[in-house]
C-alpha cells in the first residue's frame, strides 16, 4: 500500500520535533501535528520559562549578597508583568526557530488535534492522512483531583502567566515541580506553603539530598504542612479558604496543583489502532519505543518512563536509528543525570545511596557539607551538600548528589564520568580547581562511617 507519509508523528514537544526533523532530513515524507504550539511543555509550560522565573527569583538574594561584597544596591520592587511579557517575547522566538527548524527539514506541519483511526490513518480535523509509521509524542498533563472547589486551583499550565504576583501561595506536593515554583514565587517575595500527602520532600531522590533540600527551603521561610491533602476550596472576598484533611484552613490568594502528571492520551483513538494504554492512560512501549501495534511507536513522558525532555529527545533519536538507518537501537535510561531548580539547587546522578545498598548489599559514601566561599562574606547560612555513592567491590563511582549553588551545572560534566565507569581512585588522583564547590569532589579521602 502507498501511504502519504513514512513517519507521521503526534505532538510537536521536543521528542516528537527531534524525531520529525531528523526523518525529514533523511528526505523521508514526514509529518507532524500538534493541536497547541510548536515546542510542547518544556518550551512554553516547563522547562524554559521555569528556568527564566527561577532567575528572576534568584536576584533577590543576590541583590542582599552584594551589599556585603561592597556595592551599594537600591532595590525599588519587581514588576511579574514586565517578567511575563519578556518570557512571552523570548519563547514567541523559540517557536518560530523550531517552526523555521521542520520547514527546513521539509516536514510537513498541521495544526490541529490528531486522532487515529486505524493502525496506519490519522485523522486532523476533517482531513484524513496515511503513514507506513505513526509516533506518539503527545506528552503529559497536570493532574488535578476531583475535590470541591477543584475549579479554583491552577496548575503549571497557567502559572507564569497569572495577572498578578500572588501574596500568599500554596503549593500541593513536594516533587521536584512543586518545591522548583515554591521556591520561585517564595523568591519573588510571596508568602509559600507547601502541602503534601506524605512525609518529606523529593520523593525518590537520595535521603541526604531530600533532607539537605528541605532544610534550606524552611531556613527561607518556606512552610511545610505534611501528611495533609486538600478536601476543600472556597472563594471569598479575602481569597481562598482551603481546608485541609487535618483540620486546618489555610488563605492564599492561589493554590498551585502540582501533585502530579498524566500521559496526555484521552481521545488519541488508541484503541482503535489497537495501541495498548496502562491503568495510568501511558502508552506501553518495548525496549525499542515499539508499542503493541507494530508500526506505531512512542516517546517521551506519554510513555511514562523517564518524564524529562532530553530523555525524550534521546528516545526520539534512538527511534530514527531503528527505523531509517538499519541500526536497531534501544534507548540508554541509566545515569540519566537531572537537576531540581530549588533554591538552592539539586543535581544528581545515578543510584542512591539506598538503591545502591539495595543492589550491592553495601555501600561506601563520601559525603560532605559546608559553607560556600561566597557565603563566608555575605553571611548567608545556606550550605552545599556534596555526596558520591560507591560499588565497594568495584570502587566504581554509582552515584553522585548535590546540593547548593551551580550543582546543575557541574552536575552535567559528573554525569560523563560516571557514565563512563570512574572509580572513586581515578577522582581521588584528580587534582582540584581551587576555590570552588566542585573541588569537594576530588577532595572526599575518608568514607562516612
Amino acid at each position: 500500500m502507498a501511504y502519504d507519509f513514512d513517519l507521521f508523528t503526534i505532538g510537536a514537544g521536543s521528542g516528537g520535533v527531534r524525531a520529525s526533523r531528523l526523518a525529514g532530513k533523511l528526505g523521508k515524507r514526514s509529518a507532524l501535528a500538534e493541536e497547541w504550539t510548536v515546542g510542547g511543555t518544556c518550551v512554553h509550560r516547563g522547562c524554559i520559562p521555569k528556568k527564566f522565573y527561577v532567575y528572576a527569583a534568584h536576584y533577590a538574594e543576590d541583590f542582599a549578597d552584594a551589599r556585603a561584597f561592597g556595592w551599594d544596591v537600591e532595590v525599588k520592587g519587581f514588576d511579574w508583568p514586565r517578567l511575563v511579557a519578556a518570557k512571552k517575547k523570548e519563547l514567541t522566538r523559540l517557536e518560530g526557530l523550531y517552526g523555521k527548524g521542520l520547514a527546513d527539514a521539509n516536514v510537513t506541519l498541521m495544526r490541529g488535534r490528531a486522532v487515529l483511526e486505524d493502525a496506519h490513518t490519522i485523522r486532523i480535523n476533517d482531513e484524513l492522512v496515511t503513514a507506513e509509521n505513526i509516533l506518539i509524542a503527545t506528552g503529559g498533563r497536570p493532574h488535578v483531583p476531583a475535590i470541591p472547589g477543584a475549579e479554583h486551583l491552577i496548575t503549571s499550565d497557567e502559572i507564569f502567566d497569572l495577572p498578578e504576583l500572588p501574596r500568599r501561595f500554596v503549593v500541593v506536593g513536594a516533587g521536584y515541580i512543586a518545591l522548583e515554583f515554591a521556591c520561585i514565587l517564595h523568591g519573588l517575595g510571596a508568602e509559600v506553603t507547601v502541602v503534601y500527602r506524605g512525609q518529606g520532600v523529593l520523593r525518590g531522590f537520595d535521603d541526604d539530598v531530600r533532607a539537605a533540600v528541605q532544610e534550606e527551603m524552611e531556613a527561607k521561610g518556606i512552610r511545610f504542612v505534611f501528611n495533609a491533602v486538600f478536601e476543600q476550596i472556597d472563594k471569598k472576598a479575602d481569597g481562598l479558604h482551603i481546608r485541609l484533611s487535618n483540620g486546618d484552613t489555610l488563605t492564599a490568594d492561589q493554590a498551585l496543583m502540582a501533585a502530579g502528571r498524566q500521559a496526555h492520551t484521552k481521545g488519541l483513538g488508541a484503541e482503535k489502532a489497537g495501541v495498548t494504554l496502562d491503568k495510568g492512560g501511558a502508552v506501553v512501549v518495548d525496549a525499542f519505543s515499539r508499542t503493541s501495534q507494530k508500526n506505531i511507536f512512542a516517546v517521551g513522558d506519554v510513555t511514562n518512563r523517564v518524564n524529562l525532555t532530553p530523555v525524550a529527545i534521546h528516545e526520539s533519536m534512538c527511534l530514527i536509528e531503528t527505523l531509517f538507518k538499519d541500526n536497531p537501537t534501544k534507548p540508554d535510561h541509566a545515569d540519566i543525570a537531572t537537576a531540581v531548580f530549588t533554591q538552592p539547587p539539586v543535581g544528581t546522578v545515578g543510584l542512591t545511596e539506598a538503591q545502591a545498598r539495595d543492589k550491592f548489599g553495601a555501600a561506601d559514601i563520601y559525603r560532605a557539607r559546608f559553607r560556600p566561599l561566597k557565603h563566608t562574606i555575605s553571611g548567608r547560612a545556606e550550605r552545599v551538600l556534596v555526596k558520591l555513592v560507591v560499588d565497594p567491590a568495584s570502587d566504581r563511582v554509582v552515584g553522585a548528589h548535590m546540593v547548593g549553588l551551580d550543582t546543575p551545572e557541574i552536575i552535567q560534566a559528573l554525569a560523563i564520568a560516571i557514565k563512563a565507569g570512574v572509580t572513586k581512585s581515578q577522582f581521588d588522583a584528580t587534582m582540584a580547581v581551587h576555590p570552588t564547590t566542585a573541588e569537594e569532589l576530588v577532595l572526599m579521602y575518608e568514607k562516612v562511617s
